[in-house]
């Protein structure tokens, strides 16, 4: 049995490994805003690396396929770490604001570029700025991704459906308040308050049984020495809690196959058709 089975709350740590994508992509002139990118590959993932090290936890990476060429090296010790890859687009684009044609290349080039790069297959994708078209979901599950994580119509995973007929996808749902970049770089609040902010929902959807709780973070940001500090505070108190299970997003689709046949275990009941 699969060690998330009788987890009363799986916990799932994201980081968006963007680097410089979108600046090279917006502006490619401004040295300054592509700077801050890439601390995240130079000095950001090397920190996050070594913080989940020392937790023995394994997280899910999403990597814009630009990144995983342009910082080869940080993204093969990514999966040496046994983290996984996930798709993010190839210049973090904005889906909806392509064709469908161009957004149908986005996808396959992002998903072929790791997969020859990298030798690793993505089954998970999640959409840069959170934001996608009404095709998206369709090209993805034509091109075999097993789940997306980008959109916030509930608390937590459900499979996705189209006209009564299953994709073969599953939903994680993301939250802006959950997106350190939201916090830190927008809102500019201290660790001290994400700390709190983060720490009080979990909490909450420990207690009330959730089953579910995930964080979107990117290494530019949450990898600053004082940031990184407060994620290391918050994994602590988590781990403190009783019936919580660090998960890869992959292993998370595993456990909800396998849910749909196991009595007991977390997500059993939810059998929601949404899309």
């Amino acid at each position: 049995m699969s060690h998330l089975a009788k987890a009363q709350c799986i916990v799932l740590l994201t980081f968006d490994f963007d680097a410089e994508s979108a600046q090279v992509r917006k502006t490619p002139d401004l040295p300054v805003p592509a700077s801050k990118g890439q601390f995240g590959a130079r000095v950001g993932i090397r920190r996050i690396l070594e913080l989940l090290d020392g937790h023995g936890i394994r997280a899910t990476f999403f990597v814009p396929s630009w990144t995983a060429q342009r910082y080869e090296a940080e993204t093969r010790d990514i999966i040496r770490h046994g983290h996984e890859v996930a798709c993010h687009g190839h210049l973090h684009e904005n889906l909806a604001e392509l064709t469908g044609d161009e957004e149908r290349k986005v996808l396959k080039k992002s998903l072929d570029i790791i997969r020859n790069v990298h030798g690793v297959t993505c089954s998970g994708f999640r959409a840069p700025y959170w934001e996608m078209s009404k095709r998206t979901l369709g090209y993805l599950e034509k091109l075999g991704f097993r789940y997306d994580s980008s959109l916030m119509n509930d608390d937590k995973p459900y499979p996705l459906y189209e006209e009564q007929r299953s994709t073969g996808m599953y939903e994680f749902p993301v939250e802006w308040f959950l997106d350190d970049w939201e916090l830190f770089e927008l809102r500019r609040e201290t660790p001290g308050q994400v700390f709190e902010t983060w720490k009080s929902e979990f909490d909450a959807v420990h207690e009330s049984k959730v089953g579910y709780f995930m964080l979107t973070m990117h290494p530019e940001c949450i990898g600053r020495a004082s940031r990184l500090a407060m994620l290391n505070q918050l994994v602590n108190h988590i781990r403190q809690k009783q019936g919580v299970a660090f998960a890869k997003c992959n292993q998370l689709v595993e456990h909800l196959d396998r849910a749909q046949t196991e009595p007991g275990s977390t997500f059993r009941s939810r059998n929601s058709k949404r899309r």
